[in-house]
């Protein structure tokens, strides 16, 4: 049975009952008094001046957004004056290095333009007997270590690390011998 079934065999409602509630009724009282209205002639209403819409700025947050973006342009220019203020030092520092690399390079080649012929001759053997030497003692200390099964990639890699440096400073000898017949020749 539906809740409609059940209704229709109840009583009927009066015409009062089964009407809308009434909406509430605003009641006048002439005992209001217009004292408690706010005056908007009193100095509790903001007013804005005449020429509001000719000002700059009209409002205190569009005043510190403008001081902020003041003090934000204000720091920006003040790193980009450090950084090259920074850069210009250290453009200074390289050039200083690299005068003071080139005159250690140009006493390097004088000092084995000195030594003459025989003297660079006698350097460049001396620096292939300390190569072939020291390779021959490192591979030698490396067939002891691996006859007794003690080689390890650590000492390998030692020696190969060993042998790179002398090689490297062989490079830059032999570049320095070089230099020097290249001056020989050029005189």
């Amino acid at each position: 049975m539906s809740y409609a079934e059940v209704a229709s065999k109840g009583p009927k409602q009066t015409p009062e009952e089964a009407a809308a509630p009434q909406p509430p009724q605003i009641v006048t009282d002439e005992s209001v008094s217009s004292s408690s209205i706010i005056d908007v002639d009193g100095p509790g209403v903001r007013t804005v001046p005449a020429d509001f819409m000719e000002q700059d700025i009209k409002t205190e947050t569009q005043a510190d957004r403008i001081e902020f973006e003041k003090r934000e342009k204000a720091a920006k220019k003040k790193a980009e004056d450090l950084a090259a203020k920074a850069k210009a030092e250290a453009d200074l520092a390289k050039k200083k290095g690299k005068a003071k690399a080139r005159k250690a390079d140009d006493w390097l080649t004088k000092s084995f333009a000195d030594l003459g012929e025989g003297g660079r001759g006698a350097v460049a053997a001396a620096n292939f007997v300390a190569v072939v030497g020291l390779s021959g003692w490192l591979g030698f200390k490396a067939w002891g270590l691996y006859d007794r099964g003690r080689l390890s990639w650590k000492d390998i890699g030692l020696g190969v690390g060993i042998l790179s440096a002398v090689g490297v400073m062989e490079s830059v000898l032999a570049n320095y011998i070089s230099k020097a017949n290249k001056k020989d020749h050029e005189q």
